[in-house]
Order: C-alpha cells, then sequence, then structure tokens
C-alpha cells in the first residue's frame, strides 16, 4: 500500500506547477477532504463604523454576504494573503492589525469537501474605495458585489455567524 500511495503522491507533485500559485479545483477540493484548512478573513470597517461584506453565490455555501477572505498558499504569509483578498475581491489595498482579532474554528457539519476551517479575522482599513463597477445597488446581489452594512444581515453565510459580534461592532468573543 505505502509504494502504491508513493507513486500516486510523485505524480500528483509532477502536475502541480508551483503550490504557492494555489491548486487546481479538484486538489483543492481533495486536499480540503483530508485536512483542515487555514484562511485569513478581512474585518473592513469604515469611518462610520460599517463593515463590508460581499456576496457569495456557489454550490458550497449558497447565496448570502459574507466578510471578504482566502485560503492561505503554501508558504504564503498572512499579510500577503490579506491585501491578495483585498486586491481580487474589491480592488482596494488595506491595511491591518499585525494580529488576527481572533481565531474560529468553522466546520460545514453536513460535508467533507470543504467542511473544516481554522480562520484568522484581521481588523482592516481600505485605503481607498472599493472598485465602483462591484458595489451592490439594490435588487437581487450577483457573486462578487460589495455592500457597506450597519449591521449583520439576516443572510450572511451561515458558516461566519460567529463574526456577528464583530460586524455589529460588539467585539466580545
Amino acid at each position: 500500500m505505502t509504494n502504491i500511495l508513493e507513486s500516486y503522491i510523485k505524480k500528483i507533485k509532477e502536475i502541480i506547477s508551483d503550490p504557492r500559485e494555489g491548486l487546481s479545483k479538484e486538489l483543492f477540493y481533495f486536499a480540503s477532504s483530508i485536512t483542515a484548512m487555514a484562511n485569513v478573513d478581512l474585518l473592513i470597517k469604515n469611518n462610520k463604523k460599517q463593515t463590508l461584506l460581499t456576496w457569495r453565490d456557489d454550490e458550497y455555501y449558497g447565496p448570502g454576504w459574507h466578510i471578504p477572505g482566502g485560503i492561505i498558499r503554501f508558504k504564503e504569509t498572512f499579510s500577503s494573503r490579506i491585501h491578495k483578498v483585498a486586491e481580487s475581491e474589491l480592488g482596494i489595498s488595506v491595511t491591518h492589525t499585525k494580529d488576527p482579532i481572533t481565531i474560529k474554528e468553522l466546520f460545514a457539519k453536513d460535508r467533507d469537501v470543504r467542511g473544516h476551517f481554522i480562520s484568522f479575522l484581521y481588523e482592516c482599513s481600505p485605503e481607498s474605495e472599493p472598485d465602483i463597477s462591484r458595489k451592490y445597488n439594490g435588487g437581487e446581489p450577483q457573486d462578487g458585489q460589495w455592500s457597506w452594512h450597519d449591521k449583520s444581515p439576516v443572510n450572511l453565510i451561515k458558516p461566519q455567524a460567529s463574526y456577528e459580534s464583530f460586524i455589529n461592532g460588539h467585539n466580545n468573543d
């Protein structure tokens, strides 16, 4: 069994060009079904104490608002992933706290793929207004749109319910 497994692992490593650039969808889903994934989440507040959320509609979490975030790549720093998430999801640069303001273990108990995350929540400040072309302006939200929220919306994706106190400004873990 060990030789067969070693052979498969060798073939997979030959296919992966650079894990620091991310994994293919299939390999990421496999990895997420056998181990917890570490990710950063960005608690972005404006001067009105509103929280910036983005709309997500995917096969695993369904439609809902969520705190922007992303999986940390192999040998990537927290800071690097924070900046890449801010740029890719919102088109902005941010400053962030040196250390996370909380660490949460998030589970999707009904599935194994993308079912276990260790999430590091960082407090961030935007250096500019997010990409206006992605702004939610009413109606049915679209995947990738953003909006400022005074409080946690009813349609916050379920795994991020543990962040409601941070969204609402009551940071009592």
